[in-house]
């Protein structure tokens, strides 16, 4: 990510609605996951630390994020000390973890097949896996540069990368369903018309809504509207993302 996404990117994982209502929907899964408060738990692409903050709650937490100035900034900011590496190399021996989580990062990474091996590698036999990437390559625009990101999935493509990693699937699917045709117009409006990035700002789309409390306050409740169904294993047909859940 460019130097100056992390400046918003620590506001917007505590603030930003696409954020807040992930993290609750993501939380209510690591809950289930994990089995006891004594696991030992890799957040892979730990970013500014509320994904690490969310998961220190239910085991012993490693941070792991490939970025060096992500990591001064985390320890800065937070006071967590993230481990500076790549999860194609992770610097680990084999069966170290219970629960490895990697939210929305394996999509950074040019060889992910490399990435999968390492999960498999690294987790502990029976351990679990909990994944998240972006969806659909036609909503590719300039967020997805920003971010550096080689890909976008579709569930087929991204579930089988999984399997041929040896790594077993217990649940998987879109979510974000709600605001998949709305995020799809604003994307291809955007991609048409791009905004002229300001020299103070990353371009990213985090800074389309971020000044409306109240657009944030709407787009919030109805992510977030998800969480039970998906609480109830729905199975969503498409959506703005994936999560693959599963163990080795």
């Amino acid at each position: 990510m460019d130097k100056k996404f992390y400046q918003e990117y620590y506001t917007l994982e505590r603030e930003g609605w696409w954020f807040k209502a992930r993290l609750s929907i993501l939380e209510s899964y690591c809950k289930d996951l994990a089995v006891n408060t004594n696991i030992k738990i890799l957040n892979v692409g730990a970013a500014t630390g509320a994904t690490s903050e969310m998961l220190s709650r239910y085991g012993e937490v490693t941070s792991l994020e490939y970025d060096k100035f992500c990591c001064e900034f985390l320890k800065e900011k937070t006071g967590i000390e993230a481990i500076n590496a790549s999860l194609t190399e992770l610097p680990f021996k084999n069966n170290t973890y219970d629960l490895i989580c990697a939210f929305d990062v394996i999509e950074h990474i040019e060889y992910h097949e490399k990435a999968l091996d390492e999960i498999y590698r690294v987790l502990r036999p029976h351990g679990k896996y909990f994944l998240t990437v972006p969806a659909f390559q036609s909503l590719w625009s300039n967020h997805d540069v920003v971010n550096h990101h080689y890909r976008r999935y579709r569930k087929k493509k991204f579930n089988s990368l999984i399997s041929n990693s040896n790594l077993k699937i217990d649940y998987s699917t879109y979510f974000n369903f709600w605001l998949f045709i709305p995020i799809s117009i604003a994307r291809f409006i955007l991609n048409i018309l791009p905004r002229k990035k300001k020299e103070n700002s990353s371009g990213s789309d985090n800074e389309i809504m971020k000044s409306s409390k109240v657009i944030n306050a709407i787009l919030f409740s109805i992510f977030h509207s998800e969480k039970y169904l998906l609480n109830h294993n729905v199975k969503f047909p498409f959506g703005v993302s994936i999560m693959t859940i599963g163990h080795k």
